[in-house]
This record gives C-alpha cells, structure tokens and sequence, in this order.
C-alpha cells in the first residue's frame, strides 16, 4: 500500500474577501476530488484573505499511478488564474 500527501500553499493577489478565497478554494477543491478522487482540505490559513493551504491524500497499491494523480492535481492547480502556487511539497509514505 502506497500513500501520498501533498500540501498546496497558494497566494491569491486579486481576492478582496474571505467570501472570495472561499469561492476559489472551494472550486479548486472540488476539481481536485472529481478529478483525482483525493481526499481534500484546507489546511491552514483559513483567517487569512490572500492565503490558503491545502492538504490532499490519496492511497493506491500502485505507486505509479499515484505519481500519474499528483501530476493531474498539480495541473489543476496550476490551470487556476486566481490563484498561485507558492509550495507544492509532496509526501510518499
């Protein structure tokens, strides 16, 4: 069994609201799970109006297509305009 954890520290420089990040993050989220069926959270910074933090974990018995899924989820990622990736660290254990 193969585990990975990535946490996504992200910067959103145009975003003016809570209700705003909120509407970001809760779209990024929500691809990350239809897409990559990841478990997702935000992590971190959740008080604050231009950072956020997300965890994302997922389990296979094939560590290559776990590879293939944080490919996918770093796409994701990086395909969103209102938000950019500071640290995208990832986790095998």
């Amino acid at each position: 069994m193969h585990v990975v954890v990535c946490s996504i520290t992200l910067f959103m420089p145009g975003v003016g609201s809570l209700k705003g990040k909120r509407h970001i993050i809760k779209s990024i989220t929500q691809r990350i799970r239809s897409r990559a069926n990841a478990s997702v959270a935000e992590t971190d910074f959740q008080d604050s109006w231009q950072r956020a933090e997300i965890g994302v974990a997922m389990v296979s018995s094939d560590k290559v297509m776990l590879d293939r899924q944080v490919n996918l989820i770093r796409g994701i990622v990086d395909d969103c305009g209102e938000a950019e990736t500071v640290e995208f660290l990832v986790e095998y254990v």
